[in-house]
């Protein structure tokens, strides 16, 4: 059978994700994680509509802790990454649904020494979009939180700060900016 660019055709009862073409295989990954962070959105502001915002938050950070450790186990299973260092750490963010979504680069300064800079998010464009200024709770809290989550889950020793964090003062501003570091 011939590889697949869309499924406009018949029902196929036994389809297979090897049915479609690498394009659209691409594209549906891409989608994937979209639906992966438009969920978090979503959980989280039903909390904070129900409950109250510190509450989502709090929920929020309890959620990440574990999904990290999820990710992290299952990603570096697949693609055999190993180490317990800087490089290691910034190679599974890379392929975290979340950072997907996300354009960044990444300067390695040392070995044991990376900045990421964020220069577009998706997130960062609903939250300033949106206008209430929680940009300040998810960015200045959340983020370093899940950031140091994962980074401690490759080695304690890794520490992460923020050089840039939102609010920005334009959009053509960069988003965000992560030092990655082990000191010592």
């Amino acid at each position: 059978m011939k590889k697949l660019n869309d499924y406009s055709g018949p029902f196929i009862p036994d389809l297979k994700f090897s049915d479609f073409s690498k394009d659209t295989l691409v594209r549906l990954l891409e989608i994937y994680c979209q639906f992966y962070m438009a969920l978090d959105g979503f959980w989280y502001l039903t909390v904070k509509d129900r409950v109250s915002n510190e509450e989502a938050l709090t929920c929020d950070l309890q959620v990440w802790d574990r999904l990290a450790k999820y990710e992290i186990i299952r990603i570096t299973r697949l693609l055999d990454l190993q180490g317990n260092d800087v490089a290691t750490l910034m190679k599974i963010l890379q392929l975290t649904p979340w950072q997907r979504q996300t354009r960044y680069h990444t300067e390695f300064i040392s070995p044991h020494r990376a900045i990421m800079t964020v220069t577009d998010c998706a997130t960062l464009r609903a939250l300033e979009k949106e206008g209430l200024g929680r940009e300040k709770y998810v960015c200045q809290q959340a983020d370093p939180h899940i950031l140091q989550r994962y980074a401690s889950l490759i080695s304690p020793d890794i520490k992460v700060r923020y050089l840039k964090v939102p609010p920005r003062k334009s959009p053509d501003d960069i988003c965000c900016q992560w030092e990655f570091a082990v000191n010592g």
